[in-house]
């Protein structure tokens, strides 16, 4: 592995005009060809709850087992992070860990080949980017980005560069999206026309406020302006609280509550499952109807959205009771997929009667089953997600990532948008052509009046292979009788 030189910093100045292979890249992937023996060199982003009990924990277990992987640098704004996770890598692991607060600085000098992400949501988009533009591969956590457009911008720039992003939604990585994928696109469900999902959660002290606040966060202890981002337009300058650092996701200014926090994992499965991406329509709801403890998200809220392959997408919590959650599963025609226990390696099939799909029970027994999975699920699902990203890494091949930044960003439209509505009392639609944002109107429900009228086709998710199964209804005898009257004349005679 090359030494560290000026060479990053004058790239990391001058991507932002574009995102074209370098010579810098270039020079790394010949000097990696060139040692086959050479670590894939990660360094650590935000180290704090998720970043150090998953990110950290995770990749020095798998660099203890012998991956071919080294964890050489840690960026925390506050100290205490900083020098845990060092000092966890270096005991763990061995060798010296660099420290840094500035990410930057650290991308600059450390010559790294990966990045994991683990700050505040309203960091990720400009660290992913700069990282992927910098010839770094990223995990980053979930969500992927804070804002839609970023999540536009960040998936041009995965692109342009070719690195491999993975995004930490590591249910993802469980083995019954896939099948329920496999099963749907054959037809099993018929015409698949909506989903459901949750995530109920109850607290007698509040969400988020189970991260702890301590004496020694001070402003001499973290690096405020940094968390902040105030010289990056991230958000405003105001006094330190302690509150809003160690639990920025009850903030709309760092966070957006359950919709980021929560619904991104529930959407992103069930994208995955579905074959669904960009929802085309999206309406939010909910308030703060029992937490008054100074937040701004909400402890209720629900989402609807609408997709153009003609499918309708629910996604509702109350984080004030939790052990009557609805149920998760996707409805079709013929049946529904039901997840009870999505870590297990089965999901159940329920069936309609046979007096509606006219398929005998000799060929679809009117009962529900259980239908298995052709791999056993991960017993630790966040090092099965890191697995996938190195493997991936390992092999060159972006798309093999189980949650790739296409899905990430799939996944944001719907929740982003969903709590810009609760926040702006707005029905927004979202146009996958242009990857623009408008307000809604009344085109929606005449599109489909307009296919009824036209005794049009059923339309299908991606991937979709059965043809017209499950996906039209029978036509009575006396429907013959249908017909406007002109001029009084009987349609019939």
């Amino acid at each position: 592995m090359s030494s560290p030189d000026n060479s990053r910093r004058n790239f990391l100045k001058t991507s932002a005009a574009g995102v074209a292979v370098t010579t810098l890249a270039m020079q790394a992937q010949k000097a990696r060809a060139a040692d086959a023996n050479s670590k894939l060199r990660i360094g650590f982003v935000g180290v704090g709850g998720r970043g150090f009990g998953a990110h950290v924990k995770s990749l020095s277990a798998i660099a203890k087992d012998g991956a071919n992987i080294e964890l050489v640098a840690v960026c925390d704004v506050y100290d205490d992070n900083r020098n845990r996770a060092a000092e966890y890598i270096e005991r763990e692991n061995g060798g010296k860990v660099a420290r840094y607060i500035d990410f930057r600085e650290m991308f600059e000098k450390e010559n790294l080949d990966a990045v994991s992400i683990g700050t505040p949501d309203h960091w990720h988009a400009i660290q992913a980017m700069e990282a992927m533009k910098g010839d770094m591969h990223v995990y980053c956590e979930k969500p992927m980005v804070k804002k839609v457009e970023d999540a536009v911008e960040l998936v041009k720039v995965w692109k342009d560069t070719g690195k491999v992003m993975q995004v930490g939604v590591q249910g993802t990585s469980l083995p019954v999206w896939d099948a329920a994928r496999q099963k749907i696109d054959e037809g099993m469900l018929g015409k698949v026309l909506m989903y459901q999902t949750e995530y109920f959660r109850n607290s007698d002290i509040g969400q988020w406020r189970y991260y702890k606040l301590k004496k020694d966060m001070t402003p001499k202890t973290i690096d405020w302006k940094r968390f902040l981002g105030v010289e990056d337009g991230l958000a405003h300058d105001q006094p330190f609280d302690r509150a809003i650092f160690a639990q920025w996701r009850r903030f709309w200014e760092f966070g957006s509550g359950m919709f980021t926090d929560l619904f991104v994992h529930r959407t992103t499965q069930m994208m995955k499952a579905t074959g669904l991406r960009y929802p085309a329509r999206i309406t939010g709801s909910g308030g703060l109807y029992m937490e008054y403890d100074g937040r701004d998200v909400p402890d209720v809220a629900t989402v609807v959205a609408e997709f153009d392959s003609g499918v309708q997408g629910l996604v509702t919590a109350t984080m004030c009771a939790s052990e009557t959650p609805i149920k998760q599963l996707i409805r079709g025609h013929y049946g529904s997929f039901v997840f009870e226990n999505p870590s297990a390696s089965e999901f159940a099939f329920v069936p309609e009667r046979p007096q509606v799909t006219h398929i005998s029970p000799k060929d679809l027994p009117y009962e529900k089953q259980m239908i298995k999975t052709d791999r056993e699920a991960p017993k630790d699902q966040t090092r099965a997600h890191f697995e996938n990203w190195l493997a991936a890494i390992d092999a060159n091949t972006p798309d093999s990532c189980n949650n790739p930044p296409d899905l990430g960003a799939a996944a944001i439209v719907l929740v982003n948008l969903g709590a810009r509505s609760y926040r702006q009392g707005k029905i927004y639609r979202f146009d996958d052509k242009s990857m623009t944002i408008s307000e809604a109107d009344g085109s929606w429900s005449k599109r489909w009046e307009e296919v009824s009228k036209q005794r049009g086709s059923a339309q299908h998710v991606p991937g979709w292979t059965a043809g017209n199964t499950g996906s039209t209804i029978q036509n009575p005898d006396y429907q013959s009788l249908e017909g406007p009257w002109i001029d009084g004349k009987d349609p019939t005679a």
